[in-house]
């Protein structure tokens, strides 16, 4: 299966075909548009991926500690001596020598190594929570783009349909064929649309601002949902998404491998307490004697093992021990609680998608019987048979009905992208399915 970890190359590969400069007056239009611009723009990701790297560097420090060390002494002196009476001897001094020392027994050492390897899976497995959030995040703000620009559009239909019957009943008053009362709710209405337009307006812009935010473009003409569509339901029961996410999720898998470094921390403090054993092999040449006086020079090699043992650091290191200790029930219980939260949001976003499945069905059979009613109203108010008023709510309930439908399927998206990122099973595919689903051309 393809999981979350292969994201980067599908999406390196779309950065190949298209990619998008972040100038001042760059523009996107697709959904794919913009998560190619935030796998290169995101702050977030960024700093995830350097930590990354960070960890990479942690590991090969901590392998080198445990390789050969080498180091070179060297110094070049000048002397004088007098012993007694004699005449001052004045002379160059030479010390050369080579060590090398290669650690045979430091539990510090090998523990340090194995939190540096554990912490690094730490960090890679944050990078691709960080990535899967930030896609989602693109997404999300995507179609709440294109809610906001399908509402819009929706109360410039209903304005331009009110303003055209209040007009109607403003006729029909001079004509006295209507009550005054009925013309004040129809003007009462129309100031209603507009209001509700001017809020609309400022909600596009926010979410527009939004995306751009989160990925560097400007919002072109961002391309929307079909108007006949059909979403396909997810499949299994939330337990088996909550496996899913116990299994597969990054947050959970990054916690878990904190845990596992914050107990190698422990251990490590309790090598303190331990040997250390190293083996030296050394080679030097001198000419110097004790307190630098000149001898012929000599020259001596030593192999041997060093064997060093702690006896006593005034509870310093008993306190270090404390400390990893606190730590370690702070992972722990940091776990716990990314796992709670992990499988809150997991679940919400099942019930969402599944209940979206029949919200979707239930405001499409709205919206149509809005219509049918709207027709019926203005029918009967030809007639004679209902008033003017009753038109209006009709409108007004035609408008809402599809409003409601444009939020459920936006909703439905929304939930699903994150129910799988929770479930840690969201892939550049899944992606890229939504991206395709937008085909529809921009509104202006």
């Amino acid at each position: 299966m393809l999981i979350l970890k292969q994201l980067p190359l599908a999406f390196a590969l779309l950065l190949s075909m298209s990619p998008v400069a972040h100038a001042a007056d760059a523009t996107g239009s697709t959904l794919k548009d913009f998560f190619t611009s935030a796998l290169d723009y995101s702050p977030a990701l960024k700093a995830a991926e350097e930590r990354w790297h960070a960890s990479s560097a942690r590991i090969s420090y901590a392998n080198g500690q445990l390789l050969p060390q080498v180091n070179a002494d060297a110094s070049v002196s000048k002397n004088s001596y007098q012993q007694g009476i004699q005449p001052t001897v004045d002379s160059n001094g030479r010390n050369y020598s080579l060590q090398l020392s290669q650690v045979l027994f430091n539990w510090q050492a090998f523990t340090g190594r194995q939190q540096a390897y554990l912490q690094g899976s730490q960090s890679e497995a944050e990078y691709y929570a960080q990535l899967a959030q930030t896609l989602t995040v693109i997404a999300d703000s995507y179609l709440t783009a294109l809610l906001a620009e399908d509402t819009l559009g929706s109360i410039d239909s209903e304005l331009e349909a009110t303003t055209n019957q209040v007009n109607q009943i403003q006729q029909m008053y001079k004509l006295q064929l209507t009550k005054i009362t009925d013309l004040y709710r129809a003007q009462a209405q129309l100031a209603a649309v507009q209001t509700e337009r001017i809020s609309a307006e400022s909600d596009l812009n926010i979410s527009k601002a939004s995306l751009e935010a989160n990925s560097g473009l400007h919002a072109g003409g961002l391309r929307r949902l079909p108007a006949q569509i059909e979403f396909s339901p997810i499949q299994g029961s939330l337990e088996e998404w909550l496996d899913r996410a116990k299994a597969n999720n990054k947050q959970i898998e990054a916690s878990n491998f904190a845990l596992k470094a914050a107990d190698k921390v422990i251990s490590e403090r309790k090598g303190a307490y331990m040997p250390r054993v190293n083996l030296v092999a050394q080679r030097q040449t001198t000419d110097l004697g004790y307190q630098n006086i000149p001898i012929a020079r000599t020259d001596s090699n030593y192999v041997g093992i060093n064997f060093s043992m702690p006896l006593f650091a005034g509870g310093s290191n008993r306190a270090q021990v404390r400390e990893a200790e606190n730590n370690r029930n702070v992972a722990e219980d940091q776990m716990k609680q990314t796992s709670l939260d992990v499988f809150d949001r997991a679940r919400q976003a099942y019930y969402k998608v599944k209940s979206g499945e029949s919200r979707i069905q239930a405001s499409k059979q709205q919206a149509e019987a809005m219509v049918l009613s709207y027709n019926a109203m203005k029918r009967g108010f030809e007639l004679g048979t209902v008033t003017s008023v009753d038109v209006l709510n009709a409108l007004r309930d035609q408008f809402k009905a599809q409003r409601d439908l444009q939020q459920a399927q936006y909703d439905y998206l929304r939930y699903k992208l994150i129910l799988q990122r929770e479930a840690g099973t969201l892939t550049a595919k899944d992606m890229l399915e939504v991206s395709d689903l937008l085909n529809a051309p921009p509104l202006r």
